[in-house]
């Protein structure tokens, strides 16, 4: 399988945080969701795949080429939306769009003008006037009228109204129904990637915990219920996360088969969400 986008062994060290042995690849043609705390490393991650960031170890290669040496043949094959998006204040959406499209070969007026009218935003009205809902719908809009062949996203659902929120996704769902397109979503809003990534990448304390698709994820990881008297020593290493109450625990498991084989029907094993896998996975202490 081709793949657009690929990192081996990518080191950043800012000395009081270090993004360490990240390694991922998004095969071309679908949606891999980048979650993870806040702090973790995913907007590290996106920056050092844009070459806003030096790394200091490792190869990131999008579309098969190295993204320094090739960085403008790239970056004109990539839609990018930033978490605060940044704009002239003292320009209009029109100004700021002819300013932008300079510098893509493809753009394509007819898009751009299709979503500003299906986002509702007003051209004519300067961008300090934007709430911040309206700046990431210009985002957005901006990144997706040169086709793009890659689209990169850093929280485009931050600050957005549920509504909007919904109207997004099916829109990047369309995008790689109509076209052969990849999408790398970050986000801490789990619910979004649940609707409609392909492929989930969670980062955490500046290292990849896994990289899996979303069905591999949901086949693996599961919460386990149970009475305080099954948990000893070796209990624990069932669990990548544990939650003691005052009568029985809740943990997370990465292997539903060996839960069963320990505990039998001892435990109850729920679904686990992307949101309970951050949590447990974050848990420290006696409780991890």
């Amino acid at each position: 399988m081709e793949s657009v986008l690929e990192l081996k062994n990518v080191r950043k060290n800012y000395g009081d945080f270090v993004l360490d042995d990240v390694s991922f690849t998004l095969p071309q043609g679908y949606i891999m969701g980048l979650v993870g705390p806040n702090g973790a490393g995913k907007t590290t991650i996106i920056k050092l795949i844009m070459n806003l960031i030096m790394k200091n170890h490792g190869s990131i290669k999008i579309f098969g080429l190295d993204h320094q040496e090739h960085e403008v043949e790239i970056k004109a094959r990539i839609g990018f939306v930033y978490d605060l998006p940044n704009f002239y204040d003292h320009l209009n959406l029109r100004q700021m769009k002819n300013i932008i499209r300079r510098f893509y070969r493809t753009w394509d007026e007819a898009v751009f003008q299709q979503l500003t009218d299906r986002f509702e935003l007003p051209l004519k009205k300067t961008m300090r006037k934007f709430s911040r809902g309206m700046q990431m719908k210009a985002a957005i809009a901006i990144a997706l009228s040169h086709h793009a062949d890659f689209i990169c996203m850093d929280e485009p659902t931050s600050g957005l109204d549920p509504v909007f929120r919904r109207e997004l996704l099916d829109l990047l769902y369309e995008l790689l129904q109509n076209e052969n397109k990849s999408i790398l979503f970050s986000t801490h809003i789990t619910s979004d990637l649940e609707r409609i990534a392909d492929y989930i990448t969670f980062i955490n304390h500046g290292r990849i915990v896994f990289s899996r698709s979303k069905d591999e994820v949901f086949e693996n990881y599961a919460l386990v219920k149970g009475g305080k008297e099954l948990i000893d020593a070796e209990a624990k290493r069932c669990f990548a996360g544990i939650r003691m109450g005052e009568f029985g625990f809740e943990a997370l498991t990465a292997d539903v088969r060996l839960v069963k084989k320990q505990f039998g029907s001892d435990v109850v094993i729920d679904r686990a969400t992307l949101e309970d896998i951050m949590y447990f996975s974050n848990l420290r202490g006696e409780h991890a």
